[in-house]
């Protein structure tokens, strides 16, 4: 494998340097600084404290509604340089991530002392040049956010998130990837574990073995360029702990195909559109849990003798549309099916690497719609009807209705989905099976105790500028 990979740099290197020996001048460099966030007040009067917390079902993240989730900022900073050679119009771009999100409560009341006070992360950190030298050649290098078309309303990115460090290249429509993922981390549940205790040294050093993942993903559309299908393989193998290490993990690999459908939808209004997409995990890559949808998060735990997940599997399936009825109307839905096992034979739980015990089988379905109506040109009135239930194991099923109504200002003057900066008021209330409400599956239940229902009241702004 490593031959393969030296192979295939070297001949990525040859295609993309034939004038690399010419003088390159650069005569401009231009900053730019984008930033998106959410931040507001969250009540819940019938809760212990009256603090708001998210009604959506546990391990479900923001499907089912994002209107109620925790605060959270982001700034990115970005310098842009084009380097002129002649006619040349290769474009370079270096990009960081300065991420800021709630650990509980709101982020303009805490800071990273406070208890379960402010998150900061660097999620994004890095170079790409794209049409190298006037060619269809595109290269990167760093840490980002990769990921491409989500459930707006629930941000849930269903198909090809990988957002990791790695680097990857891009020749016309096709484009070939490798990310690292591993981290050292012994506390995550649901994953196969990274680190190990290493003495080499003749003292214990936690070290991790890395995760390598390796992505084609290939674009076809028609010729009318209304139609674009996308092609997703990729293979993840993680090798096994080291002679020297105290705990002995056996290697272990994964395979995932996918395959994606987007097409733009005539209507008076332009923007509607329609995605299908189903996709299989195998192994290690059956990933996708929390709202997460890394198929590098490994669902499940391993077999019990061999220690791997070469039985363990997971299929996603996703509907989404967007359609703009008139210039007083738009709607956008959804439906998202899930059903995970891990590589243990049992159907209800198992034990992990760290003898404790998870689930290893999971069944999902969510399903749900936003309409939007503009009062006025700047006045938008945000309607949303959800319904979501999971099943654990051979727990009965927990399930969820939730309504939201959310009158926003929108300040642009744009009549359109996407037009931000909002301003919201939010109001929610969510009704839970007697599983869900006995079993206190929401982070709203788990802090109010068992209730058949459950009501959220906000305001909150939300904005994105690029």
């Amino acid at each position: 494998m490593k031959t393969g990979f030296f192979i295939f740099w070297c001949t990525i290197l040859c295609c993309i340097s034939k004038e690399s020996t010419a003088q390159i001048r650069i005569i401009n460099k231009e900053f730019s600084m984008g930033t998106t966030g959410r931040i507001g007040v969250g009540y819940s009067p019938n809760s212990d404290g009256n603090t708001g917390y998210q009604l959506n079902l546990n391990h479900q993240g923001s499907l089912s509604g994002r209107l109620d989730q925790n605060d959270y900022v982001d700034f990115l900073p970005a310098f842009h340089f084009t380097p002129v050679k002649g006619k040349d119009s290769t474009q370079i771009d270096f990009q960081a991530r300065l991420s800021f999100y709630s650990g509980g409560t709101f982020l303009g009341n805490v800071d990273t002392e406070s208890n379960r006070g402010m998150v900061v992360a660097l999620p994004e950190a890095f170079v790409e040049a794209r049409h190298i030298m006037g060619s269809q050649w595109d290269i990167w290098a760093g840490a980002r956010w990769l990921r491409y078309d989500d459930i707006h309303i629930d941000d849930y990115f269903y198909f090809d998130d990988h957002s990791a460090t790695g680097w990857g290249v891009k020749y016309k429509n096709t484009r070939f990837s490798m990310f690292f993922p591993a981290a050292i981390d012994t506390a995550s549940a649901n994953s196969t574990p990274y680190s190990y205790t290493n003495i080499i040294s003749g003292m214990k050093e936690l070290i991790y073995r890395q995760r390598e993942v390796l992505v084609v993903e290939h674009h076809l559309y028609s010729k009318n360029r209304k139609h674009d299908m996308k092609l997703l393989a990729e293979f993840h193998y993680i090798n096994q702990s080291g002679e020297h290490s105290l705990e002995k993990y056996p290697s272990d690999r994964g395979f995932v195909a996918g395959v994606k459908l987007s097409s733009q939808i005539s209507s008076n209004i332009p923007g509607s559109f329609n995605q299908l997409s189903l996709r299989v995990g195998t192994g290690i890559a059956n990933g996708g849990e929390n709202g997460n949808t890394q198929t590098w998060r490994t669902f499940g735990a391993p077999d019990e003798k061999s220690l791997t997940y070469k039985n363990a599997y997971s299929i996603t399936a996703v509907e989404h549309f967007l359609y703009n009825l008139s210039k007083k109307w738009s709607v956008n839905g959804y439906a998202v099916f899930t059903q995970s096992k891990g590589g243990s034979s049992s159907r209800n739980t198992a034990s992990d690497y760290y003898g404790r015990a998870i689930t290893n089988f999971k069944k999902e379905f969510n399903t749900g719609f936003r309409a939007t109506y503009y009062l006025t040109d700047w006045l938008h009135l945000l309607a949303e009807l959800h319904y979501a239930t999971r099943k654990d194991g051979t727990q009965p099923p927990a399930s969820m209705v939730k309504v939201a109504l959310a009158p926003s200002v929108s300040p642009t003057g744009e009549r359109s989905v996407w037009a931000r900066p909002h301003i919201r008021l939010i109001a929610e209330i969510a009704r839970y099976n007697d599983q869900a409400m006995n079993s206190l599956y929401s982070p709203f239940l788990e802090h109010s105790g068992a209730r058949r229902y459950g009501v959220y009241l906000g305001a909150r702004a939300e904005w994105w500028i690029f």
